[in-house]
Formats: structure tokens, sequence, C-alpha cells
């Protein structure tokens, strides 16, 4: 029963990988949109009419292209990314709204019909025909989809977001909006957030903020006030090493934006994420009551990317949510940790543990604060090793932080080696070593079989990047 769960929440969390990895790589191109719309509309800070033209295009073509192109790059590569831009363009199109959505559908079934139609020629094209069997069948089939889009998928996608659109507007002129921090707090502990935060929030919000500047959808899962709040409180209340780590955890998830790294703390004491749902919910209300929104999404959550994006008259709807947030999550884990006969003396290894497990995917981040791995390396082949990767879901934050610490670690051991961090879906075939967590090593291994693998427990503080610096020297 136990695996069974397990095997469905791994494919609801590769599900949600799968959207998200649509949404992520682009990130800069909505912080973009988000700021010249932040910057030049008749209500921005510096309004300038012939920089506010860039808004309209962006967000209707711009963005969407740029989803259906890595949606279709996710299931073939280059060529599948071609199909499925071209097939996004028709429900661009077709629709009155912007189509994220839509490129999110026909970005990866381009990619699906172009990888499959290459399947069934592998081997059969004469030599001299691959470049013009090639272009013209990417051409031919991208160009149905697209008229496909145009006048079947559009319309109903349209359709369809005007719903969700109808939908989120009653929640929110209802007053249930922040009932959904009931299922965004535990669903970040999950690491069902980026199914939640990228699949689902952020193609509505972009629309919603199309229509009025801004949406109060980007604040709900991004808002860094819960898990600060809990940190706080360990901070003051706690014990042991939860106390003592917990000031520098603050800093991560504050300014760097890296929630995960409070994760550990609630699952150490799971009565904690009543805190986090309360300060989500007091969060969100305070939002929705002075109407505050962004116009992009802060990602990552950190008040730097809060700051940047908050519009002229809107810092103090912004920030008093996060001040809120943080206040009411903070007497709330205040009040658990004082009633609790363990207030984190034990170490946080367990936790963490428990937290990797349960999401199905390494955390770097959580490893920071633990300082265990008694996962043995295989023996590894030194002189054959040019490049190192980091490997994890997204391709960012943890894995990122991971690949710096051992990073320095080969400078100082004065190796010549790259070391790097990516995603799995993306590890370079030139990899000699890969390091992932051990529920994300399978895959890893799936994908680059013919790397040295190496799992750890604590992707952050691991004895495993000692070892392995000792076998390459």
């Amino acid at each position: 029963m136990t695996d069974n769960k397990g095997s469905i929440r791994t494919k609801i969390q590769r599900f949600g990988n799968f959207l998200s990895s649509m949404i992520m790589p682009n990130i800069g191109a909505f912080i973009a949109w988000g700021l010249i719309t932040a910057l030049f509309i008749p209500d921005g800070w510096l309004p300038n009419e012939s920089f506010a033209e860039l808004v309209g295009p962006m967000i209707t073509f711009l963005l969407p292209l740029l989803i259906g192109f890595t949606g279709g790059k996710l299931v073939h590569g280059v060529r599948g990314g071609v199909v499925g831009a071209t097939a996004t363009m028709g429900v661009i199109v077709g629709a009155e709204v912007p189509m994220f959505i839509g490129a999110m559908i026909m970005g990866p079934l381009g990619g699906f019909i172009i990888k499959k139609f290459d399947g069934l020629l592998e081997g059969k094209i004469k030599p001299g025909f691959e470049m013009l069997i090639n272009n013209f069948s990417a051409g031919i089939l991208g160009g149905a989809l697209a008229l496909i889009g145009l006048g079947g998928v559009g319309p109903v996608v349209s359709a369809f977001s005007q719903a969700m659109g109808v939908g989120v507007g009653a929640i929110v002129d209802a007053g249930l909006l922040p009932l959904t921090s009931i299922l965004i707090e535990p669903a970040k502990v999950l690491f069902l957030n980026n199914a939640i935060n990228h699949g689902v929030l952020t193609p509505l919000g972009l629309e919603q903020a199309s229509e009025v500047g801004r949406s109060i959808l980007f604040l709900l899962e991004t808002n860094p006030g819960p898990g600060l709040g809990i940190l706080l409180a360990f901070m003051f209340f706690g014990g042991g090493m939860a106390k003592r780590s917990a000031p520098g955890a603050a800093i991560i998830h504050f300014f760097g934006g890296i929630h995960e790294i409070y994760f550990p703390y609630v699952l150490m004491k799971p009565s904690l994420i009543l805190a986090a749902i309360a300060g989500g919910m007091s969060g969100i209300f305070t939002f929705n009551l002075l109407g505050a929104g962004l116009p992009a999404s802060p990602s990552p959550g950190s008040i730097i990317a809060y700051t940047l994006l908050t519009q002229p008259g809107y810092y103090f709807p912004v920030f008093s949510g996060i001040v809120i947030a943080t206040a009411i999550s903070f007497a709330v884990a205040s009040v658990i940790l004082k009633a609790s006969k363990n207030k984190g003396e034990a170490d946080l290894t367990e936790a963490a543990s428990k937290m990797e497990t349960m999401k199905g995917k390494e955390s770097s981040v959580s490893s920071a604060l633990t300082a265990d791995s008694d996962k043995p390396s295989e023996q590894l082949n030194a002189s054959s090793v040019n490049k190192i990767i980091f490997a994890c879901d997204a391709g960012m934050g943890s894995s990122a932080m991971g690949a710096s610490i051992l990073r320095d670690k080969v400078k100082k051991a004065g190796l010549d080696i790259e070391v790097a961090n990516t995603s799995i879906s993306n590890l370079p075939e030139d990899a000699d070593v890969v390091i992932t967590h051990k529920d994300l090593t399978p895959r890893a291994k799936e994908k680059l079989a013919s790397a040295h693998h190496i799992s750890v427990d604590n992707f952050l503080s691991s004895p495993e990047y000692d070892k392995l610096i000792d076998e390459l020297k």
C-alpha cells in the first residue's frame, strides 16, 4: 500500500515537474514582461507610451511561443521544439486570451508527433534525402497542427481559460481564496508546489495580469512569510541544532527565495504545518483585502524579487501580506514549540531524509542543515573524469548550491575538472560523474547509464564529496 502511494506521488511529481519544466526555463522572459509592465504602462513607475507597446505582443506571442518551444523540446529536442512552437501559433491566433494553457498542450503534442514520425522513418530514408525529408516533414506536421490549433484547440482552450478565470474571480469575490493555503502549504512540503504554481497559478495569473496589469495569484504560493515565521520561531523557542541553524536558513529562505530550506523543520514537527497554513491564509486574506497583486510571478519567492516587481502604490498591500503571514505563522509556531517537549534538539538529518523521501527527489538545500551520508560511492576511474554534474528535477536552486560547494573543493584540491548543475532531463552526454539524491539516482541512471553515479542523502553537506576528491587526487 505504501509503495502504491509512493508510486502515485512520484507520478504526480513527475507530471508537475514536466509542467514546471515548460515554465521555469522561461521565467526570465516572464520577469522581463513583468518589469516592462510595471515600469512603462500608464500607471507604472516610468509611463512611456512607446515602450508600453511591448506589453501586448510579449504576452500574446512571445511567452506562449517560448512555452510551446520548450514543451516540444522536452519531448524531442530542438526539432520537437520547432514543431511545438509552430503548433502553438495556431492556438494563439485562434484565441482571444493569452494562450499559456494552449501552449502547454500544443508544444508537447507537436514534439510527440514529430518524434513518432521520425521513429517510423528511422533507417528508411535514402542517403542524400535526409535534409529534404526532415525539413518538409517538420514543416508539414507543424503547419497541420497549427491549423488544428486555430480551428479546434484554440477556441476550446480559450473557453476553458475564460471559465477558469470566472471561477477564480468567483472564489476571490466570495472571500474563499485564503482556503487555498490548506492545499498549497502541505503541497510545498511534498514538493508539489511546481505543479500548483507553475502549472496552474502562473498561467491563470498571466491571463489576469494581461487584463488588469497584475494578479493576486502570483502571491499565493510564493509568499515567504509562512516559512519565515516558522524559522523565526525556532530561533527564539527552538533548541539544539534546529535553533542554531534557523538564522542561516531564514536568510536563505527570505532573501534567496529558496523555500525548500524550511521543510525539514516542519517535518521534524508535523504539527507546524498548521503554522504554515495559518500564515498562508492570513497573508492571502490581507492581499485580497488590500487589493495586492504583481504583474508577474516572483520566481524564486525572494523579498528581492517581490520588491523589484511591485508596482507604484502597491508596496503597502504586498508587504503587508508578507508581514502578516510572517507574524501569524510565528505566533502559531511559537505556541506549538513552547508546548512541545521536543523543541528541535534532535538532529535534523532524520527530518531532512524524511522530507526527501516524501518528495521523491533530492533536496540539496535542506541538506545544508545536516551533515551525514553513509552511502558509499562505487569505484571510480579517476583519470577519466573531466565533468561532474549535480542533477535535480528543475536544475536550479538546490543543485546549483550543491555544485558550488563541490566546485570550491575541486578548486582547492587543484583539480582541473568542470563542475556544473542541471536537471535530470538535460543531463549532458559527456558527464563523467553524476551526483543525485538517492531517490533520483534510478532516473539519472536511466537517462545517462554511461556515467559514474553517486547517491547522497544530504546533498549540500555530504562526506561523499571529500571521498570523491580523495579518489580524484
